[in-house]
């Protein structure tokens, strides 16, 4: 045995080519790809729309393929196995199995558009502070200032122009469909990822809000009629921009209304008896968390973990959520409360939620919506959309572990509200 593996050790050699497999990171599949070329290797996370990751690989001693991806704290190391790659990777401390075979990652997006386009583009920055953001302005054939354009937000957590993952891009799917309807967009990676630079470490909400502003100052050059599209956490900075009098229409998409932390609890209760928690353990945990989020609006020592009769797991992960609360995103969202400043709106809205989102919840957050909005306001439409998801893709239950899944990326019906929402918006 230990001669053939010396043997094998002998004609041991990097891969070629592109090698793709996925972890699970607590019930959510993420796909990794390395690409090995002659120039070295690079790491794509195309469910998060991340490519070109430069990663450093070599062969163990005991002929091992060990790749370290210094950027992310990341590591790989696999032995090959017949036509596979066995082995861990290992980010931040924490292992997980990974199998890779030959070949490139492909799913089936077929919305996602393709040239030729009937429209031109642009590649355009602007700037907020030391933040460069950096887009792709659309424009629809024979634009000019009387045109609509719309800045596009996207949700939480980084993600480029196209609002990509799970290789779904939904912003550049609405962009295509609205310049063929006569619309202009611009949509742009956020600060600290793809092609934008600035701090993301320590931004918030707030932060995001004045780079979205800093978009719509530079649309304002050129176009009379500037409205902002967001998704998710985009879909609140819509709604907090149209409070300060800065687009002239918004539209939010599975946009939150009512404060992070009853969005957070509301999703942990929707998420743990998924995972199997028994509804009484789900509770309490909840309780948990709602007494965390309290101290930290109040300014309060956060209560202990051991303080609760939970589970170590939940605990860890309550712990975990309280070491996340000393930063200043977490601090910010779990205080932020948008429904304070619908009053203040005087612009056309148009918000949609899909009745089988998981993440915000449509009853709720379109119930707050229509509370809070002035009862007079012009060109007002608040709606269900009925079996639709969080990213509005037709779904079954709703639930992430679907996104990459469906081939669809956004719900046909719901581009054609946009689209005629928006351009009935200047007609008498």
């Amino acid at each position: 045995m230990l001669l053939l593996l010396a043997g094998s050790f002998c004609h041991a050699q990097l891969p070629e080519g592109s090698w793709s497999g996925a972890i699970d990171v607590q019930g959510t599949k993420v796909s990794l790809v390395f690409n090995f070329t002659d120039e070295g290797c690079q790491l794509d996370v195309p469910d998060q729309g991340a490519r070109g990751i430069p990663a450093a690989a070599r062969l163990t001693e005991l002929g091992a393929t060990h790749i370290d991806v210094a950027s992310i704290n990341a590591s790989f190391e696999g032995f090959r196995m017949g036509d596979k790659l066995v082995g861990t990777f290992t980010q931040h401390g924490v292992k997980f199995p990974l199998t890779l075979t030959p070949g490139a990652l492909v799913r089936n997006r077929p919305q996602t558009p393709q040239p030729p386009f009937p429209y031109a583009t642009e590649e355009v920055s602007f700037s907020n502070g030391d933040a460069v953001l950096r887009g792709t302005l659309t424009l629809p054939a024979g634009y000019d200032r009387t045109t609509p354009v719309l800045l596009m937000v996207t949700g939480s957590g980084l993600q480029n122009r196209d609002e990509e993952l799970f290789e779904h891009k939904p912003f550049a799917v609405i962009a295509d469909c609205l310049a063929r309807r006569g619309i202009a967009t611009l949509r742009y990676d956020d600060r600290g990822f793809g092609e934008s630079t600035g701090d993301a470490t320590f931004c918030t909400t707030e932060d995001l809000k004045k780079d979205a502003a800093a978009g719509v100052a530079l649309l304002r050059k050129r176009f009379d009629q500037v409205g902002v599209l967001g998704h998710s956490e985009g879909g609140t900075i819509a709604l907090m921009l149209a409070a300060e009098g800065q687009a002239d229409f918004i539209v939010s998409l599975a946009g939150m209304v009512v404060s992070g932390a009853e969005t957070l609890l509301a999703q942990n209760r929707a998420a743990l008896p998924q995972a199997g928690i028994d509804a009484q353990t789900t509770e309490l945990y909840c309780k948990a968390l709602e007494e965390t989020f309290t101290a930290v609006k109040e300014g309060q020592p956060l209560p202990k973990p051991t303080d609760y009769k939970l589970p170590q797991a939940l605990q860890q992960n309550l712990q975990l959520v309280q070491a996340q609360l000393q930063m200043p995103y977490l601090r910010y969202f779990v205080k932020l409360d948008v429904s304070q400043q619908l009053g203040k709106i005087s612009c056309p809205v148009l918000a949609l939620n899909g009745t089988r989102d998981t993440q915000v919840d449509a009853a709720r957050n379109l119930g707050a919506l229509k509370e809070g909005l002035p009862e007079n306001l012009p060109n007002r439409r608040i709606a269900a959309c009925d079996g639709l998801n969080h990213l509005f893709q037709h779904c079954t239950t709703g639930l992430s572990d679907e996104y990459p899944l469906i081939e669809e990326t956004f719900a046909p019906e719901v581009l054609g509200i946009l689209a005629t929402w928006i351009s009935n918006l200047n007609r008498p």
